[in-house]
């Protein structure tokens, strides 16, 4: 395969079962309806555990504009900024796809559910407190753990020697950083961490028919689409700095 089609692939599943989860907590007589954050939490983990096992040995299993910026920075495995367009590119429609798969298979409920923010929380994030400088330092500190967290948890000397994705861990242990950091630090924002994972749902709220809907408030959006840029670029500046 491809690697620019794994990532479009990868970040489709990752969009699919992410955002799965937060419809069926959210959406109106789901059987998962109200299940809460920790079911969120756990469940974007394992949608990134199993979309990594997915592409992870094809692409890298970027999935997230942020990973590209990062590893792009420092030329991580060989990645060229040359490369990085081409993967967020394939990361935005994959997302976008997702999130129009997750719209069809809770058809029916978008109906049941009036409120039009609890729709589009099950697309894009939005702060719990409207506060820009606060928002953005959530999302840049965020994303800077997470992508900290992938570089130097998966660097060869703690994985069994020449095997990378081949270990069977390394899938498992980037889902557990984004449970740890859901946890921990999800709460002001929902946590995008990821460009791809809020703009491309929030363009298909945008585009879709979704019964009901409000609006898709894209004067927010800038927070999580720069936020984990900025994040991802000083996790690799300070990986780089001390385990370079």
């Amino acid at each position: 395969m491809n690697p620019y089609i794994a990532e479009f692939f990868g970040t489709m599943m990752l969009i699919l079962l992410g955002n799965g989860v937060v419809a069926g907590v959210l959406l109106n007589k789901s059987k998962s309806f109200q299940a809460g954050w920790l079911v969120i939490a756990l469940g974007w983990g394992l949608a990134v555990t199993l979309s990594v096992y997915m592409v992870g040995a094809i692409s890298g299993a970027h999935l997230n504009p942020a990973v590209t910026v990062a590893v792009a920075a420092i030329g991580h495995g060989g990645f060229t900024w040359a490369q990085a367009p081409g993967y967020i590119l394939a990361q935005m429609l994959g997302a976008m796809l997702g999130a129009t798969l997750v719209w069809l298979t809770y058809l029916p409920h978008w109906k049941e559910t009036p409120d039009a923010d609890t729709k589009l929380a099950a697309f894009s994030t939005s702060a719990a407190i409207r506060h820009a400088p606060s928002n953005l330092f959530s999302e840049i500190i965020g994303t800077l753990v997470l992508v900290l967290g992938v570089l130097t948890v998966l660097r060869p000397d703690n994985l069994v020697p020449e095997s990378g994705f081949d270990t069977g861990f390394g899938p498992v242990l980037v889902g557990l950083i984004v449970l740890s950091v859901g946890l921990s630090l999800g709460g002001p924002t929902g946590y995008a961490i990821n460009p791809a994972r809020d703009l491309g749902p929030r363009l298909a709220h945008t585009l879709l028919p979704i019964h009901g809907k409000g609006r898709s408030h894209w004067d927010y959006a800038w927070i999580p689409g720069i936020g984990p840029l900025i994040g991802g670029w000083l996790a690799a500046q300070i990986y780089q700095t001390l385990w370079g």
